[in-house]
């Protein structure tokens, strides 16, 4: 069972390593601590002596005892075990680029943690608690974002990480970006000397690609459900009818997310006086594919979503690291776990997810500025001509929108050999999870410019008014962006607009009526 405790001015997450939910995961991507299942400490130290006897036996290991990839068939002696852990984390620290999110990186520690405790991986007990020390004090390495192939583990982020626990490298800490042996001095923590295996235990897995895709998932869910306000939102502005969100359509066809957006739109605009004022004698027959098509693309990407994070699910419950070690019978076996082919698959649908909800979105504001077909003021403006108005912010959605689907070409079908030809085939999981915040920003600031052409385009029905939900969704942005008369400086207006969507408001007005990847 993985609670998400409550606690006076604190709020913890309790890891049962191998069955933790997606909504502690999220949890600590938003910024919960971490509190590791004490029934872990005897597998983990069960995990530690089985190593120990294994080397007993005097049989090379690999990785425990001898070296690492192509180098696998050199041996190495019993004095220089320690050196082997040490060195292999301070040469695969190779990463280059700007600084992973500080969140990201906490929950790739927490994944790994999690790994680690589930007794597989052969470290000793003090390595578990001193991840989750940093965790709990806050210290957070500077891990390089470039650099993994997502396949023999994400070797370099996770290198950095680890090169952090033995007092290299730098850690965020307390504001302030600090060699990582001051840091741990300052937060009453020791570095530690690497035992057998740990060094790649530490650096070997999947935890950087599973929680950078994580993370791309979690803020993918709130765009969604963002989008599916604006949606309705601008069909209301355009006075498009509810009537393809009909259930009995959306029955016939049977997938689960289809029916529930189309449920979803349908509650959004129920009870719309602009609705009522058009259900008879309007003279159109079918609405444009972005309004009409809103259940058929949104809950594909719904369904989409939720393959995805059944995948990442399992992912971050997984033991990822090689060899693996199994305690009851003495052995280490090497595979390839660390291979993250699942993870790349699972980022690349959140990526065609998050183009396709831009894309429609951006096609119901190109809709909607023009009057030919939306009924409304040429680009949402009382005075065009002499204004503007939305002219140049749908140019910009169309910007972000081309710049995604540029990003959205799927990176689990590239690979490239490395390692000397060892590991030949790779799964660039890291690539197509880390892009996946840049692209949820991108989508994020079309949907911000859907959500203020389409309360300016509701305005030009008054007094007529939309629905309660749709008018709490109205409100909550009136409350930070006056209408739009004449022309002004815009990018304030879209800015506060992506701050209420980044930040939940904007779904929160209607929470009840959104359906959600889990």
């Amino acid at each position: 069972m993985n609670d998400i405790l409550l606690s006076p001015g604190l709020v913890s997450v309790s890891l049962t390593p191998g069955d933790v939910s997606l909504a502690a995961w999220r949890a600590v991507y938003r910024g919960a601590g971490v509190k590791l299942d004490p029934a872990c400490a005897a597998r983990v130290a069960e995990s530690a002596a089985a190593v120990a006897r294994i080397l007993a036996k005097g049989e090379p290991v690999y990785g425990i005892n001898t070296g690492f990839g192509k180098l696998a068939s050199v041996r190495i002696g019993d004095e220089d075990l320690a050196t082997l852990q040490r060195n292999i984390v301070l040469s695969h620290a190779a990463g280059t680029g700007e600084p992973s999110p500080v969140p990201v990186i906490r929950l790739m520690m927490a994944l790994k943690l999690a790994s680690l405790a589930q007794g597989a991986s052969g470290v000793r007990p003090e390595t578990v608690d001193l991840l989750e020390a940093m965790l709990a004090k806050g210290l957070t390495p500077v891990v390089p974002s470039q650099g993994s192939v997502g396949a023999s583990g994400d070797l370099a982020p996770l290198s950095h990480m680890a090169a952090t626990m033995i007092g290299v490298g730098e850690i965020l800490f307390e504001n302030a970006r600090l060699p990582a042996v001051e840091a741990l001095s300052r937060a009453g923590l020791a570095p530690l000397e690497l035992g057998p295996k740990e060094g790649l235990a530490l650096l070997n897995g999947t935890q950087f690609s599973t929680a950078n895709a994580l993370a791309g998932l979690f803020e993918a869910e709130l765009l969604f459900r963002s989008a599916l306000v604006t949606g309705a939102l601008s069909t209301e502005a355009a006075k498009g009818s509810d009537t393809p969100f009909d259930t009995r359509i959306h029955a016939l066809r049977r997938h689960c997310g289809q029916i529930e957006v189309a449920d979803a739109l349908r509650g959004l605009m129920a009870g719309s006086a602009i609705r009522a004022s058009h259900v008879e004698n309007d003279a159109r027959v079918q609405d444009p594919y972005c309004l009409r098509c809103q259940p058929q693309v949104m809950g594909a990407a719904l369904d989409v979503l939720r393959q995805a994070a059944t995948t990442l699910e399992i992912e971050a419950n997984g033991v990822s690291d090689n060899p693996l070690i199994f305690p009851e019978a003495d052995e280490a076996l090497s595979g390839g776990n660390f291979h993250a082919e699942p993870v790349a698959f699972a980022a690349d649908m959140i990526a065609l997810a998050v183009c396709e909800i831009g894309s429609i979105s951006e096609r119901r504001i190109a809709m909607l500025v023009d009057p030919a077909l939306s009924g409304l003021p040429a680009f949402l403006t009382p005075r065009p001509g002499l204004n503007s108005g939305f002219m140049i912010p749908q140019v910009t959605a169309a910007a972000l929108v081309s710049e995604n689907k540029q990003r959205a070409y799927p990176a689990s079908v590239d690979s490239i050999p490395t390692s000397a030809n060892q590991e030949d085939h790779v799964s660039m999981a890291a690539h197509g999870a880390r892009r996946l915040l840049s692209m949820v920003e991108n989508a994020t600031a079309v949907i911000g410019i859907e959500l203020l052409a389409a309360a300016q385009g509701i305005e030009f029905h008054a007094p007529l008014a939309s629905s309660t939900s749709l008018e709490a969704a109205r409100a909550v942005l009136r409350a930070q962006v006056p209408a739009l008369d004449n022309d002004r400086h815009f990018h304030p207006d879209m800015e506060a607009a992506n701050r209420l969507i980044r930040s939940g408001a904007l779904a929160e007005t209607a929470a009840d009526l959104l359906p959600a990847i889990s």
